[in-house]
């Protein structure tokens, strides 16, 4: 796509620098370009940008994008800055700002970043799901993984994984794919990463689904601590549109701050006549120390059998809580798919799991739709 960019830089040297690669990337014509805001906001729109490189570096950064929106309606705009910081990164985003972008970059990487912002949350806020289960064992995992794979198919946004279950890390496996760099190496890097950065810590598993795989030894779970931790999820906020986060199933540190950082939180259990419901019903005592708990959190349970909505009634009734989602057992897809390390949506697209998934992906993307994912 062709670009008319306007610059807005107000150090002399970075403007020459950044003026420089703008005119030595293909699709990008350099229209116009400021070192002063004022300039900029009173001179610039007969040059008809249709997006704005903005340096909001060492001023009130979310002042300064409302006053180039105001002036530039409906035209993108990417802050530029000298440090990866997250918050505000997410702050900006939040804003209306197309991205956030570190300086000084080369084609290449401006090239990458507007793809990424195209196709990234920029389309709408990001929703950020976490998912925890009271109990190991409760297909958790494989349901992240499908559910993934529908929103990504139904919604052509980009979907980031985090596998978060530091001892218990299966999502790669799953998915048949050996990550060189895991979420480890992510917080690890934390603080000298931008999003973009971050991205390429990510494995593209299915068309616009990347994960960022968990731990390769459950040795190394005490290396990744939660500030860092934490950035990183910010930041994977201005990369992708749903973030799904596969949390560890006891309430630790890295799992309350996962659920803290999400919109939504879904307790994951299996249906096993009594213990299961126990569980849950501690965890909701738990959560219910957020005063928006029941907006946040959801219940859903999967192996039912019999899988209808008499069955979903009950579990409903012995929770006094509502079950947002019921899944039925099936156990020979979900293992043939798992062999064959692929998404049951792939391998069995058309046996009630997978039109369950579909639903659930369905009532994400749209809430005000029903979501007990009935057959």
């Amino acid at each position: 796509m062709e670009h008319r960019v306007m610059l807005v830089e107000r150090n002399r040297l970075m403007l020459e620098k950044l003026s420089n690669v703008l005119r030595h990337t293909d699709g990008m014509e350099l229209v116009v370009r400021y070192q002063d805001f004022a300039d900029a906001l009173g001179q610039g729109m007969v040059f008809h940008a249709d997006l704005i490189l903005l340096d909001v570096e060492g001023v009130n950064a979310l002042e300064t994008l409302g006053a180039f929106k105001k002036a530039y309606p409906g035209v993108s705009i990417v802050c530029l800055g000298e440090h990866g910081q997250a918050e505000a990164a997410a702050r900006l985003v939040q804003g209306g700002a197309f991205g956030y972008l570190i300086k000084p970059f080369t084609s290449d990487e401006l090239v990458s970043a507007l793809e990424t912002f195209n196709k990234g949350a920029m389309e709408g806020s990001t929703q950020t799901i976490a998912f925890f289960s009271p109990k190991g064992k409760s297909g958790k995992t494989t349901l992240i993984a499908n559910l993934a794979v529908a929103l990504a198919r139904k919604t052509k946004a980009e979907v980031g994984i985090i596998d978060a279950d530091l001892q218990f890390s299966d999502m790669a496996v799953l998915f048949n794919v050996e990550p060189q760099q895991t979420i480890v190496e992510a917080v690890r890097d934390a603080d000298f990463l931008s999003p973009i950065a971050l991205k390429n810590y990510f494995i593209p598993v299915q068309e616009n689904v990347h994960l960022l795989a968990g731990t390769k030894n459950p040795s190394l779970s005490d290396k990744v601590e939660i500030r860092p931790f934490e950035e990183v999820v910010r930041m994977a906020q201005s990369l992708f549109r749903y973030i799904l986060i596969d949390i560890p199933p006891s309430f630790c540190p890295i799992s309350i701050s996962a659920a803290e950082l999400s919109t939504v939180t879904y307790i994951i259990s299996m249906e096993n006549q009594g213990y299961e419901i126990m569980h849950t019903l501690r965890a909701l005592d738990i959560f219910q120390d957020w005063e928006d708990y029941k907006q946040r959190v959801r219940i859903l349970f999967t192996r039912v059998a019999p899988y209808n909505e008499e069955a979903r009634e009950e579990l409903e009734r012995l929770l006094q809580y509502p079950i947002d989602a019921i899944t039925p057992n099936e156990y020979i897809a979900v293992s043939k798919a798992a062999d064959e390390g692929r998404s049951v949506l792939d391998s069995s697209p058309n046996v009630p799991y997978s039109q369950c998934i579909l639903k659930i992906a369905e009532h994400i993307v749209s809430p005000e739709t029903r979501s007990a994912a009935i057959g």
